[in-house]
């Protein structure tokens, strides 16, 4: 028996609760049940409250539903998130119900219950809360419980296990009608605490608000309890049959194959991948019963809504090593699972089904290596790779007390292609410009990689910021981070003369967001002296991270681009220097013309496989530069006999347009060469130099 230290404990404060109106205490209890995904997982189960409210029209005393709405999540879930609806006018509702074959038109009446004008969309479990007759109800989806409700035998094991403190009600989509069953089977079992809804979850209800959070993780820990007791020194899943590889080997597998697969299913729109080979996806891959419950596909609705029905399962053999075998027949076998998903979508559509979607799976499970899923952002690829965790452990606590039973197929495609469900996608926003790409960013600490990284993770992309100084590039990843959520930044220290470091930064790429889009080269310095006082030293420095860097962080890009077959986009932010001769500054100016000239043979190289190759010619960037922070400053305004202060001055007045260059304007460059607009562009070059005679391109 596991020690009850692992138990769900109470979090919540009296004191921090006393002053709250109900409604406050209802976000409280949800943020609290949320925040732990052993009670639901993200986006998944319903909260609510049955408050007393002053009509604002009346002044009235009114009985209002504050219910989470539709789309929400009760971990993250503001005040904002909740719907709130007059009670009178939903029990109401129940003399325009006209039967299960007409209960979607039911939603269309939601809105006419709104309280107070309040603009956010009632989900469609919202009479599963109305109908209850207690002030306080919890609808959650932890493992422990939807392995009891998965599981063949799932009456029996919750009699069991709760006797009549909780209910049992057989699988029925969510909806009207369900909510009816629960009104009933409350008004029949008054003593009832609760119901498990055969695959799908758990309501508790309470008329406190405290009460309703302490029973529901009351139950939870009750079924923890039981399935610990009950499975205690058994092996899962029937025992393993593969070892997994080291953690650095797991590592190198998912960068060979996340690429693959990527180019493979991202026909209709990039896709993002994640990679996860925690202990427990570990233990199901490599066990001797994952393809067949992998083929039974998942229970709860929740789950398949986000992994699909069922997963791909990698041909790979951990003990044998066959990555390049498998790597060779990987395009049959996703070919094969499109066919197969084609074919189940034939078999059970209806005449008004939305059109087929995406046929590619999300889930891939590689033996001995863990878990990938791809999605068209990394958050939901993120988590659809949680969700289907809690598959996983649905699947361990059902087959190991009795016989693990995913949802019938027909069930699972009406909920996938639910009318309502295909509603709330189309609401979904346009996808921004650059979403599902991915950008490797080199000399990403400094002003201008920062401001390209801000630039692209606007517009949608994934961004992994290399630069050599780890102590800003981890400064720089938590601003990006902050601004625009850590799911879609990462940072790798990378020297670009280094090979060995360049070829691990895009495995590490590859791992973190599933390939490579764009390649933005620019990594820099700056140095300046008179030719007779250039030591070879400073020149092959120059040479080495301006021409031969710019070289590595390519040669990576076009391997992996290549393998994706998706094309892609190389800007190099080279320099004015590169096209006009500067004094002093002769290793710096010859480095930056190879770096064009490399620009120009790649662009050649890279067509025939729509790769393209661009140039962003900056001058004079001072403001957030690394390279101004120090000799160069003091030596180019020693060139130009000025001071510090003055020398962004000179440049501003030596420019045609009598304007200051900021790393912004760069960034908007290198947007624009790495976007859908420049498409028929390559073999290029932009100054962004506020105008230079001597700079225009010939």
């Amino acid at each position: 028996m596991t020690p009850a230290s692992t138990r769900l404990a109470s979090l919540w404060d009296d004191t921090r609760a006393a002053g709250m109106s109900e409604p406050e205490k209802l976000l409280y209890r949800s943020n609290l049940l949320g925040s732990d995904k052993r009670v639901t997982n993200y986006g998944g189960g319903n909260t609510s409250a049955k408050v007393m409210e002053r009509d604002p029209l009346t002044g009235d005393p009114a009985e209002v539903l504050w219910v989470k709405g539709s789309g929400g999540d009760v971990g993250s879930i503001t005040m904002e998130g909740f719907a709130t609806l007059y009670m009178d006018k939903l029990r109401a509702l129940k003399g325009k119900y006209r039967g299960l074959a007409h209960e979607d038109e039911m939603v269309g009446y939601l809105p006419h219950c709104t309280f107070n004008l309040n603009p956010r969309a009632a989900s469609i479990d919202t009479p599963l809360h109305a109908y209850v007759p207690k002030r306080h109800v919890d609808h959650m989806h932890p493992d422990a419980i939807i392995a009891i409700a998965a599981a063949r035998d799932s009456k029996a094991l919750t009699q069991e296990i709760f006797g009549d403190q909780i209910g049992w009600l057989p699988w029925k989509k969510p909806g009207y009608e369900l909510g009816l069953w629960l009104e009933k089977f409350c008004l029949e079992n008054p003593e009832a605490k609760g119901v498990v809804l055969e695959s799908h979850g758990l309501f508790t209800w309470d008329d406190d608000a405290k009460a309703c959070y302490e029973l529901t993780l009351a139950i939870i820990n009750k079924a923890m309890a039981f399935f610990e007791e009950r499975t205690s020194g058994r092996p899962a899943f029937g025992g393993a049959v593969h070892l997994s590889l080291a953690a650095a080997e797991r590592q190198a597998v998912a960068a060979r194959l996340m690429p693959a697969i990527r180019g493979y299913v991202s026909g209709q729109q990039h896709m993002v991948g994640h990679f996860e080979d925690s202990d427990t996806v570990l233990e199901f891959v490599n066990s001797r019963d994952m393809r067949d419950l992998a083929a039974l596909g998942t229970s709860c609705p929740d789950h398949f809504l986000r992994t699909k029905i069922r997963p791909l399962v990698v041909d790979f053999d951990p003990a044998a090593g066959n990555l390049d075998a498998v790597l060779a027949g990987l395009e049959t076998q996703v070919a094969a699972y499109r066919e197969d998903y084609a074919a189940y979508y034939a078999r059970c559509k209806h005449d008004d089904s939305p059109g087929l979607r995406d046929p590619n799976a999300v889930v891939y499970l590689v033996p001995g290596v863990g878990m990938i899923t791809f999605a068209k952002d990394k958050a939901t690829a993120r988590i659809s790779g949680e969700f289907y965790v809690n598959a996983i452990n649905v699947m361990r606590g059902a087959s190991a007390v009795s016989t693990y039973y995913g949802l019938p197929e027909q069930e699972a495609f009406d909920i996938e292609y639910w009318l309502l469900e295909e509603a709330k996608l189309q609401r979904m926003p346009k996808p921004k410009s650059l979403a599902g790409r991915v950008a490797l960013v080199t000399g990403g600490a400094g002003g201008i990689g920062s401001a390209t990284a801000a630039r692209y993770l606007a517009e949608g992309a994934c961004v992994m910021l290399a630069d050599i100084n780890g102590e800003s590039l981890e400064a720089t990843r938590q601003s990006l981070s902050g601004q625009f959520g850590a799911d879609v930044v990462r940072a790798v220290e990378m020297n670009v003369t280094d090979e060995a470091a360049v070829e691990a930064a895009y495995a590490r790429t590859a791992v973190e967001f599933g390939g490579v889009d764009i390649l933005v080269s620019n990594a820099g310095i700056a140095s300046s002296a008179p030719v007779e006082e250039t030591s070879l030293a400073l020149w092959n420095r120059n040479m080495d991270i301006l021409s031969t860097g710019y070289f590595l962080v390519s040669r990576e890009a076009f391997k992996l681009m290549r393998r994706q077959g998706l094309g892609g986009a190389v800007v190099f932010v080279a320099s004015k220097n590169g096209l006009a001769a500067s004094p002093n500054a002769s290793a710096y100016c010859t480095a930056k013309a190879s770096e064009i000239h490399l620009a120009r043979c790649l662009a050649l190289e890279g067509a025939e496989a729509g790769i393209r190759v661009n140039v962003v010619n900056p001058d004079a960037v001072l403001r957030g530069s690394k390279i101004w922070e120090g000799e160069w400053l003091e030596q180019r305004a020693g060139t130009y006999g000025t001071d510090k202060e003055g020398l962004e001055e000179m440049y501003r007045q030596r420019s045609l347009l009598k304007r200051t260059v900021l790393p912004e304007d760069i960034a908007e460059a290198a947007y624009f060469l790495a976007s859908e607009a420049s498409a028929k562009s390559t073999g290029n070059i932009i100054n962004v130099d506020a105008g230079n005679v001597q700079a225009f391109p010939r």
